[in-house]
């Protein structure tokens, strides 16, 4: 078997980087953490990437491009079920790039190519969930009138941006470690299409139902405690 080529440094260090960011928080990883991890001389990775900001941008560009491909199904989404896969789908990509949203405020203020590339984001995601709720009206899976689908639509976008936000105020020591993945999803999930509630076709509000009950958990478990 011929043996596999070794991953280029560059991809190596934004794999390593996108690890700590989303583990510590872009803020608190330096150049020389990331070096560390990694194993190699600041200067091997100045040579790849001469500052955190280019770090930075190019795990944004790279997360633009998956989060692209992932809007595109939303013209494709008939019935509630549809729906849960594509939003589930949707907050795995974030979750999988969750450090822009648990820092965002912070790069925002900081990076200004960032600042103007996330206002094109949300005008994508509000484009395709404006889709999205297009496709359950034509399919007859909810009845809503245009004015109000444009609110609704803009209350989903607020949802999916901040909802990790959400999570992490509710319980910071673990709403972002990795075991916590799955139910933040689920919960995330069932609360953007909980904003259909009202203009679902009883069929839509019962397939709801059944999805969000066969996760096995329940949509708002409150935090531990301890």
């Amino acid at each position: 078997m011929p043996q596999k080529k070794p991953r280029r440094t560059a991809e190596r260090i934004l794999e390593v980087t996108l690890d700590l960011f989303n583990r510590f928080g872009e803020p608190n990883v330096s150049t020389t953490l990331i070096s560390a991890e990694l194993n190699i001389s600041p200067g091997n990775l100045y040579y790849h990437y001469p500052a955190k900001d280019e770090l930075i941008n190019s795990l944004f560009d790279r997360y633009e491009r998956a989060l692209g491909e992932v809007l595109g199904a939303a013209e494709k989404v008939r019935n509630v079920d549809d729906a849960w896969r594509f939003f589930h789908s949707l907050f795995e990509l974030i979750w999988q790039y969750r450090f822009l949203y648990r820092d965002l405020n912070d790069l925002l203020s900081k990076n200004r190519r960032l600042e103007t590339h996330f206002q094109f984001l949300l005008k994508n995601k509000s484009r395709a969930v404006q889709a999205l709720l297009d496709g359950l009206g034509r399919h007859e899976a909810m009845r809503i009138a245009p004015a109000e689908a444009a609110t609704v639509a803009t209350a989903m976008v607020v949802v999916l941006t901040y909802w990790l936000s959400y999570e992490y105020v509710r319980d910071p020591r673990k709403a972002l470690e990795p075991e916590s993945a799955s139910a933040a999803l689920v919960r995330g999930a069932h609360h953007v299409l909980s904003l259909l509630l009202p203009y679902l076709e009883p069929p839509g509000k019962e397939q709801l139902l059944a999805l969000v009950a066969g996760e096995g958990r329940s949509p708002d478990p409150d935090p531990d405690p301890d």
